[in-house]
């Protein structure tokens, strides 16, 4: 699908937010091909990511949050029109930001959502539910302390020259390159608190979004856009990508992913563009 013309510069911008462990790289491909496109980008590091995990474990969603809320905050001063994206645990950030900001976002792409840790290579522990609602408090408490999940191939990636260069880079210890190779008990007990606030106030979105996920998708089942497809109040476009991984933005179908997202915040754009003018007084008629 072809973008229905590129837009001006300084028009509009896209905050692109990684997911947990995550780093900005997760979206520099993305990035580039809106910028291609006449937007700005700008790829966030959430506080307490890209280096250790002592790092990591001083830092809380809301501290994740409001490293979402400063970007947002420097890029809307620079154009007319904001969008809002993140892959993973970043999608979820997005969807707190319009939230909160139901004024100031016009757009949201949300790349391989993660509510739930459900998909095929996730360990049963992760995937039920219900045990984790009861685990969740208790780790808060102080259970599970230097425990994490480790991740394990595929590591999100289909694409298997890509997955050998960054699991090496993150299994050697390039955090600011790859990202941790685990999750800690305590960071996660903050990603559901998260991800459960953010559910009970899906219905406060009214924003457009673009949903793209795998449909072999080895963290985040299906179930999670799904969710997004029946609680968000305005119009959901959904992608689903049958050969690729969790790491939508990087993996083997992301060219296709940047065209549907370029197309889908372009045509925002033009129409938002279009109804400025008409609700705009024209000058020669005073």
């Amino acid at each position: 699908m072809s973008t229905l013309h590129k837009v001006s510069p300084g028009s509009a911008g896209v905050l692109l937010i990684h997911g947990l462990t995550g780093t900005p790289n997760e979206l520099r491909f993305v990035a580039r091909g809106l910028k291609a496109a006449g937007f700005e980008a700008e790829c966030v590091r959430l506080a307490g990511h890209c280096g250790t995990e002592a790092d990591l474990l001083a830092t809380g969603w809301k501290d994740w949050y409001a490293s979402v809320e400063e970007a947002a905050e420097e890029l809307r001063k620079r154009v007319k029109y904001l969008f809002v994206g993140g892959l993973s645990m970043g999608a979820v950030l997005a969807m707190q930001y319009a939230i909160e900001n139901p004024d100031k976002v016009d757009g949201l792409g949300l790349y391989g959502t993660t509510f739930f840790y459900d998909g095929w290579n996730i360990p049963w522990i992760w995937r039920n539910r219900n045990l984790i609602s009861l685990l969740v408090p208790f780790v808060a408490l102080g259970l599970g302390r230097g425990k994490r999940f480790m991740e394990t191939s595929p590591f999100g990636l289909k694409n298997e020259r890509l997955r050998q260069a960054i699991s090496a880079r993150m299994l050697a210890g390039d955090s600011e390159a790859a990202g941790l190779p685990g999750n800690p008990w305590p960071s996660l007990e903050q990603f559901y608190r998260l991800s459960a606030y953010v559910q009970k106030n899906l219905h406060r979105i009214h924003a457009p979004a673009i949903a793209v996920h795998a449909r072999e998708d080895d963290v985040a089942s299906l179930r999670n856009v799904h969710l997004i497809e029946r609680r968000l109040r305005g119009p959901v476009e959904t992608l689903i990508l049958a050969d690729s991984y969790h790491m939508v933005t990087v993996d083997q179908e992301k060219a296709a992913l940047v065209e549907r997202s370029v197309d889908f915040f372009s045509r925002l754009v033009a129409r938002k563009s279009i109804r400025a003018k008409r609700e705009t007084p024209d000058s020669s008629l005073s």
